[in-house]
């Protein structure tokens, strides 16, 4: 099924976005989005960074591909990080869209050249961010001033999670224009979640997905789980592959031997480590396996991190604990592995919720909604 046939709510117009770089998790969101426009959706992005480590991709099936130069200055991790984008006059010059999505993201400079084009023509431009949280150290005053001016620029803003909402709301943005697309990577899933028993026979298998590296604390979850009591220490499979794996392997041998790196799984194979697992552990920052995770009614334990965890990750799922915090993944553990029946009740609650409230449809929803909304607005 298409994505065009999943969602009754349409654009009637074309629209255009921008992205710093388009990386490959994305593309499913993009295209599905793009049926979703009666004229269509043009998409420009350029590369990443060489050591930012972003799986980019240009393979969309439906929405159109326009590739820009990006100038960086800095890196990314910079307060002062600036990225022009050369080639956006053009590619709007071109494509003429009705509305505009740009990331709301004052470190781009090229961005209000693109609004101002924007505007000119009488056409709006939506904003799409995670948020805007205190900004501190050099400059923090500036640097604010240069967010608060982009953001008041805006015609409306699509926020990732409510806490983003909640912050843009608070520089003053009117309620009326703000909407929150809660952030997804995965459709709603089909047919029902794997059946698992009410009893475990052997060691429960705690999961972990994703890149190794130190972001992860991957190094958190091998110790909180070495020091739950005997009784209680699961099975711990770490898929996934990155910088940091032999030093994860090394403090493994130490801490807990029993733990198993499987390596990068892909498909069907990584489908069925969902399939057998008990629990989902993402003990870092970052980390898009989560809703997948879910959406095989596994509950989960998930650090904090820019606020869309917090609507994915709710007390009847799971438990949302802040990054770093050893004491935090420990407790959760005991907790969750000493109460199998309880773990049972809380991965059908994670299946439900991304079938029913967080999902790459319920996203495009909110996008339509949003562009609908700001056209009819600024066509009064």
């Amino acid at each position: 099924m298409t994505g065009e046939e999943m969602l009754s709510d349409r654009f009637a117009g074309k629209a255009g976005l921008q992205q710093r770089v388009l990386p490959a998790y994305r593309v499913p969101f993009f295209d599905m989005l793009a049926s979703a426009c009666e004229g269509g959706l043009s998409l420009f992005a350029g590369d990443p960074l060489p050591d930012e480590n972003i799986q980019a991709s240009t393979d969309l099936l439906v929405a159109r591909y326009e590739p820009g130069t990006n100038h960086h200055f800095l890196t990314p991790g910079s307060a002062f990080y600036r990225c022009r984008q050369e080639g956006i006059i053009e590619w709007l010059s071109a494509s003429e869209p009705d509305v505009l999505i740009v990331e709301a993201n004052p470190r781009y400079p090229s961005t209000p050249d693109a609004i101002d084009w924007m505007h000119k023509r009488g056409r709006p431009v939506i904003g799409w961010g995670l948020g805007a949280p205190p900004v501190s150290g050099p400059f923090g005053f500036w640097r604010n001033r240069k967010r608060v001016n982009l953001i008041q620029s805006l015609d409306g803003i699509i926020a990732y999670s409510r806490r983003g909402a909640k912050e843009y709301q608070a520089l003053g943005y009117p309620r009326e224009r703000l909407f929150v697309a809660t952030n997804a990577a995965y459709a709603r899933p089909v047919g029902s979640m794997p059946d698992r028993s009410a009893h475990i026979d052997n060691k429960p298998v705690v999961l972990f997905v994703g890149r190794l590296q130190a972001r992860k604390r991957v190094d958190n979850l091998i110790n909180a789980c070495a020091a739950l009591p005997s009784s209680l220490q699961p099975g711990l499979w770490i898929v996934g592959d990155g910088p940091s794996r032999q030093d994860l392997e090394s403090l493994a041998q130490v801490v807990y031997p029993s733990a198993e790196f499987l390596g990068a799984r892909y498909g069907a194979e990584l489908d069925d480590c969902f399939t057998r697992a008990d629990l989902f552990v993402l003990p870092g920052t970052g980390g898009l396996a989560v809703q997948q995770a879910m959406s095989f009614g596994l509950p989960v334990i998930v650090a904090e991190g820019d606020g869309t965890q917090a609507d994915l990750v709710r007390s009847e799922n799971g438990w949302l604990i802040q990054a770093d915090d050893l004491d935090a993944i420990s407790e959760s553990l005991r907790a969750a592995l000493s109460d199998v029946e309880r773990l049972r009740r809380m991965g059908a609650e994670s299946y439900r919720i991304v079938q029913e409230e967080i999902n790459l449809e319920a996203m495009v929803s909110v996008f339509v909604q949003a562009l609908r909304t700001i056209s009819n607005l600024i066509k009064r």
